[in-house]
């Protein structure tokens, strides 16, 4: 566990401001949800951290409290947010835009939206290519715009009476990064900065100004961003929680429930085929194959670790796992994820699985959305730092301490989060060891 049992944990007090990368679909849907939420016209279905409980203890004490009344977590009335987009569009006009949400509902939260208008973007087309945008900082190089992007911080900071902040990256998926010599060390980071070397991506410049700033980052998306030696090394001397990578909403949210299920069956499997089809900016970008490089080994990285072929090579060697996404205007934020899964059961005979998923990209991240911002700032008060493997939960490549590999079974990534607030609380991890009848 990352801190001692029922550790003390600094109350929520004041204003917590959300920064958020990108004011796109995912955030202007999550700042209006709350704003929505507030108002009492609709309620926060999707938030693990308001609408979920947590048993606690044995199954006949009958203690299941709301998470949130179990850890002290910041009210939505105390959230304020900021963001930075390439596009100047206020939240009104960027939600409007996205055409997430109807518009009647956006028309009754214009007063607050239209307040929210983005901070310039550090942004470079050549890494993300099928976007351009006018609303861009100048520098004369990378550390100079990091260095804007801190003095932004502290100012938002002040001008907004914030306790305290946390940055989420919200915008869309950079090209296919791998970790290259200059990420080694902070040293030989600022210097690449300081030269503008192409391994230094925006998100990185962003997740270095948060880290730099004294706030925790969460990566919504696969990019490679926090996750380097650099920038590892600096949020732990800062003692600052990160978290990542890429949030699990449609497709690879069904297949790490359904593939849990098959393995606890023994179930084999021959194939997984999944192809998209979303027309929204994301779907936009990754019609540009170096950009879907990024999401597909985000997405391909699942079934492995959950299945373990090397483990059950009779159930899962060599089974065929393909991935596509596609680029089509026409269906805007309303993505289709369909998959054809090949199986096999008992003495070899061959079963199938087909899975039809018409969902809602943006209202499947908004809550996370949320969830990550509430729990990364109670991290960051009871003195938790580095990777917050607790919080994989959300993510579709979770981040890990070095020499781990990921988890990616929900139900386990549930537990462990439950778990961990458990833990926080002084209370008894659940194991469901216990023979709780005879107690």
């Amino acid at each position: 566990m990352p801190v001692k049992k029922g550790a003390e944990i600094a109350p929520a007090k004041g204003k917590l401001g959300v920064l958020l990368v990108g004011l796109g679909a995912v955030s202007t849907t999550f700042i209006a949800g709350v704003e929505a939420i507030k108002e009492g016209l609709a309620e926060p279905i999707g938030s693990l951290t308001q609408m979920g409980t947590i048993r606690l203890g044995k199954r006949t004490d009958n203690r299941v409290p709301k998470i949130k009344d179990l850890v002290p977590l910041a009210k939505l009335t105390d959230l304020v947010f900021g963001a930075w987009d390439i596009f100047p569009d206020s939240a009104y006009d960027a939600a409007l835009h996205a055409g997430v949400l109807e518009k009647d509902l956006v028309e009754k939260l214009k007063k607050p939206l239209q307040k929210i208008k983005p901070m310039k973007a550090v942004f470079d087309q050549s890494y993300v290519k099928r976007l351009s945008g006018t609303n861009v900082k100048t520098g004369k190089n990378k550390l100079e715009m990091a260095n804007q992007l801190i003095a932004e911080i502290a100012e938002f900071k002040k001008k907004n009476k914030c306790d305290r902040l946390v940055m989420i990256w919200a915008a869309s998926t950079e090209v296919f990064m791998k970790q290259h010599a200059v990420h080694r060390n902070l040293d030989t980071f600022e210097k690449a900065m300081r030269e503008n070397h192409k391994a230094i991506a925006p998100s990185m410049v962003y997740a270095y100004a948060a880290l730099k700033s004294g706030i925790p980052f969460a990566n919504g998306a696969p990019n490679l961003t926090v996750e380097i030696p650099a920038l590892m090394d600096l949020a732990n001397k800062k003692g600052l929680a990160v978290c990542g990578k890429d949030f699990k909403t449609g497709q690879t949210l069904m297949k790490t429930i359904l593939a849990p299920g098959l393995k606890s069956r023994m179930l084999g499997l021959h194939g997984w085929y999944s192809t998209n089809i979303l027309g929204n900016r994301d779907g936009e970008v990754l019609d540009d194959p170096d950009s879907f490089k990024t999401k597909e080994e985000s997405k391909l990285s699942v079934l492995e670790y959950i299945l373990q072929p090397e483990v059950y090579p009779q159930l899962y060697k060599d089974f065929s796992h393909v991935v596509r996404i596609n680029y089509y205007p026409p269906r805007g934020d309303n993505k289709e994820g369909w998959d054809n899964i090949d199986i096999f059961g008992w003495l070899g005979y061959k079963m199938q699985l087909k899975i039809d998923f018409l969902c809602r990209d943006s209202i499947l991240a908004a809550p996370i959305v949320l969830d990550l911002a509430l729990f990364l700032a109670l991290a960051q008060r009871t003195g938790m730092k580095g990777v917050q493997e607790w919080l994989s939960f959300y993510f579709k490549s979770p981040m890990t301490a070095p020499g781990l590999y990921p988890e990616h079974d929900v139900f386990i990534q549930l537990m462990k989060l439950k778990n961990t607030l458990r833990h926080l609380r002084g209370e008894d991890l659940i194991t469901h060891l216990g023979l709780e009848y005879y107690d």
